[in-house]
């Protein structure tokens, strides 16, 4: 039925409340779990081989190669359907993977669905989609066979997909220029390509631990997010250029050709390094 694939890096305080408040609160439904280790260097391989769960298979790997472990990863299960979490989803409701596996295959066309978040103001993901949701306009909220979701942007913390659509689009694609980078939403704008919907799972939440106030951030990190700003500011510049001609503006606002500038100053979260967040 499922596999749940968590990759991790140095981050043990959290893993061990994925593991613990996540993992194995999962259903019957999730037959495989895969861990996959990008060399952690705190203790991490040690843990792993103190959890006892017969669906659990682990991979220690000989260096950090970041998001694109999702690939290799998602290469070894063997499931219908797949589940992509972060080490840094610390708590899930029980069940809640079968919770999402029902609304998946009950929503039309479903190709990425992703649980919500709890809003935790020191969590950098819950707060950009509390800003896309409320300042952007970006989901939709529908309501379909009973399940309603929030139809726009899915991030990969806690998301399903199908092996059917997964094998059809190629997989989560790999870079050899960049450890960290965003395969989900690759992955996403493949989906679409497809004709098939990413949503959030409204009515599922987990808590997603995600921001310096709960873990230092890899330097690997703070380089994409730095090479990410720079690409961001040369389009915006070349966007808002076009946009000064009114004839663009209104053709775009009727067509959609591209996303207009907009700019987004993430809360100051503080710091709290390596120390794990309470229940």
């Amino acid at each position: 039925m499922i596999a749940v694939v968590v990759v991790t890096y140095n981050r043990l305080h959290l893993l061990r409340r994925c593991v613990d408040d996540v993992l194995l609160r999962t259903s019957e439904k999730t037959r495989e779990i895969v861990v996959w280790d990008n060399a952690s260097e705190d203790g991490t391989r040690e843990y792993l081989a103190t959890v006892n769960d017969p669906r659990l298979r682990i991979v220690h790997h000989s260096e950090n190669i970041g998001t694109n472990a999702y690939a290799r990863a998602f290469a070894l299960a063997t499931q219908d359907y797949l589940v992509e979490l972060d080490d840094d989803v610390i708590e899930a409701p029980h069940g809640w993977d079968e919770q999402m596996l029902d609304a998946f295959v009950r929503i039309p066309r479903m190709g990425y669905l992703s649980a919500n978040l709890v809003d935790d103001p020191n969590d950098s993901a819950s707060q950009y989609m509390k800003y896309l949701r409320e300042e952007r306009d970006a989901y939709t909220r529908l309501a379909i066979n009973g399940i309603r979701i929030l139809e726009g942007p899915a991030g990969g913390g806690c998301t399903m997909t199908s092996r059917e659509l997964y094998e059809r689009i190629g997989g989560f694609r790999q870079r050899d220029d960049l450890v960290f980078w965003h395969e989900d939403a690759a992955y996403v704008r493949d989906v679409h390509r497809l004709g098939f919907r990413s949503a959030v799972l409204e009515d599922l939440s987990v808590w997603h631990a995600g921001s310096p106030y709960y873990s230092k951030t890899s330097p690997a990190k703070n380089a994409f997010h730095i090479r990410q700003a720079r690409i961001t500011a040369r389009k915006d510049f070349v966007k808002r250029l076009l946009l000064r001609a009114p004839f663009v503006a209104r053709l775009n606002a009727r067509h959609g050709w591209f996303e207009p500038p907009h700019a987004y100053e993430p809360p100051k979260f503080g710091a709290r390094e390596d120390r794990p967040p309470q229940a």
